[in-house]
């Protein structure tokens, strides 16, 4: 039972967690353009996201795929970005059964699962007795991500109680997100992030060779 409630509180710390603030900006934008009386949209929307990053964080866990952590911080990125901009477009059309967005929350929970992975294995070790584990650290994911769209939706309807209208203050939101999102992929691009792995080594054995030089003259 401690083990259940220490990865379960886990879940909820790790995603409305501030300092990787990734998920949060991710299930703002997700969700942005839904209101109260959709609850059954944003509960499908939610369950849709938790089914996929489950699925890898699971195939994570027991080492099934493994996807370089710079890749995975940079497509978390991507999805935030991708998202945000889906909701600029001034008619967003929720009527729809099985909208675009509905796709996007089980793709790029995919992507998000591979991010939430990285903690779990650390907490894990070497640990084979996993599954309840796993269980209580989704759940605990789940409960986090119902807190930040009750949040993001009370904001919401402070706005409209002020008089902000509210397709104002989505299209700002979500230009905001975008923002935020952008800046984001340009720092985690992962090419350059090879790229400066790449010369930092050769400044390691550079560094080491001159040392070698020097004292072996020195010897000398």
């Amino acid at each position: 039972m401690n083990d259940f409630w220490l990865f379960f509180t886990t879940g909820i710390e790790h995603i409305a967690d501030w300092k990787g603030i990734d998920h949060i900006l991710f299930i703002s934008a997700l969700c942005l353009r839904y209101v109260w009386s959709d609850w059954r949209k944003i509960l499908i929307l939610i369950t849709a996201f938790t089914i996929g990053h489950s699925l890898t964080l699971a195939l994570s866990v027991f080492n099934i795929i493994n996807i370089p952590t710079v890749w995975t911080e940079f497509l978390i990125a991507v999805t935030i970005l991708i998202t945000a901009l889906s909701d600029l477009k001034k008619e967003s059309n929720t009527s729809k059964k099985y909208s675009l967005i509905y796709y996007f929350a089980l793709v790029f929970g995919f992507i998000h699962g591979m991010g939430f992975s990285t903690l779990l294995k650390s907490m894990l070790g070497r640990d084979r007795q996993i599954v309840g584990q796993l269980f209580a650290f989704n759940l605990g994911l789940e409960v986090g991500q119902i807190l930040i769209v009750i949040c993001l939706l009370s904001i919401l309807t402070l706005f409209a109680k002020l008089g902000i209208n509210r397709l104002h203050s989505r299209i700002f939101i979500s230009g905001a997100i975008a923002a935020l999102a952008l800046e984001m992929c340009l720092e985690r691009w992962p090419f350059r992030l090879e790229e400066n792995k790449r010369e930092t080594r050769i400044e390691t054995k550079y560094t080491k060779d001159t040392h070698e030089n020097f004292f072996s003259k020195s010897i000398a």
